[in-house]
């Protein structure tokens, strides 16, 4: 990949969009689900993920090199494995630790969903005379096959902005290491309003509500954008970290349907890899990275 030279005027620009933007939506989005509007609430939030790249349009930014028209199967091969798989897997061991370390949490019968509003799912499965396990099957069997390929169709807008714009610019002017860090925490700052405002990954009812879920979440996406950018990296294609973006969304929902109504209040800890537990399968591995990296 080609290095860029940092253009500081550009990346103030590119951040005060991104934000600006970005958190109007969140507040609206918000002010929805307060009055019963969550339905629409998390399309916006879908369409949300496409701010960062009317950032970089806004902004006049350009990232340098980026291949996004076409996958290059064959060049990528290995880089696309990784991408797509590498979520599901990391997903299961750290959820595998959250519940052994929390063995009641773990419950086959749905009432984790039916706890947060998705009875009308539930009701429309049995109606149709699919059981629940039948449907978490279904949910485990679309992660590995063609859920990450949809999802980042979503995660593209996002890892233009990231990946493709913001990263490359901080570790021209950080190094690696710096870059990696500083990049993690603004994606994750970037998400603040919906952790505030609606509970959004952790929920309400945890200790240090919502300090402790913001700086939980940045610690999540300093990992989760070390192992996105390294993808990209790889390949110089930015629809390598749209497929692990992707697929990680896909991965990420089926431990919080395995769950008991009594993990409510130990969300930052699991099962989902936003957790702390459940992540470190995810954090381990972008350490490993980071600590093979000289800058």
């Amino acid at each position: 990949m080609r290095t860029v030279e940092f253009n500081k005027p550009q990346v103030i620009k590119y951040l005060a969009y991104t934000f600006g933007i970005a958190y109007i939506i969140q507040v609206g989005v918000a002010m929805l689900y307060r009055n019963g509007g969550s339905g629409i609430g998390q399309m916006i939030m879908a369409a949300m993920m496409f701010v960062p790249l009317l950032g970089v349009k806004l902004s006049g930014g350009k990232a340098e090199g980026m291949e996004w028209k076409r996958l290059y199967i064959r060049r990528n091969f290995k880089t696309i494995l990784i991408a797509w798989f590498l979520p599901a897997i990391l997903t299961t061991i750290g959820a595998a630790l959250y519940f052994l370390v929390f063995p009641g949490h773990f419950d086959l019968t749905g009432a984790y969903m039916a706890n947060n509003g998705a009875q009308a799912v539930l009701d429309q499965l049995a109606a149709q005379g699919i059981s629940y396990r039948t449907y978490i099957l279904g949910s485990v069997l679309a992660c590995v096959t063609y859920a990450p390929l949809i999802n980042s169709v979503l995660a593209f807008g996002e890892e233009v902005g990231w990946r493709g714009f913001l990263y490359p610019q901080l570790k021209s002017r950080f190094g690696h290491k710096k870059g990696w860090l500083l990049g993690g925490v603004i994606w994750g700052a970037w998400h603040w309003p919906l952790i505030w405002l609606i509970g959004y990954e952790y929920g309400v009812g945890y200790w240090g509500f919502p300090v402790v879920g913001m700086l939980l979440f940045c610690v999540f996406t300093v990992g989760c954008g070390i192992l996105s950018d390294w993808l990209y990296e790889r390949s110089g294609n930015i629809w390598m970290p749209a497929i692990f973006h992707g697929a990680i969304n896909a991965a990420a929902t089926v431990p919080m349907a395995v769950c008991s109504v009594l993990s409510g209040n130990t969300r930052l800890l699991g099962p989902a890899p936003v957790g702390f537990i459940a992540g470190l399968p995810m954090l381990a591995f972008a350490a490993l990275l980071a600590l093979r990296t000289k800058d």
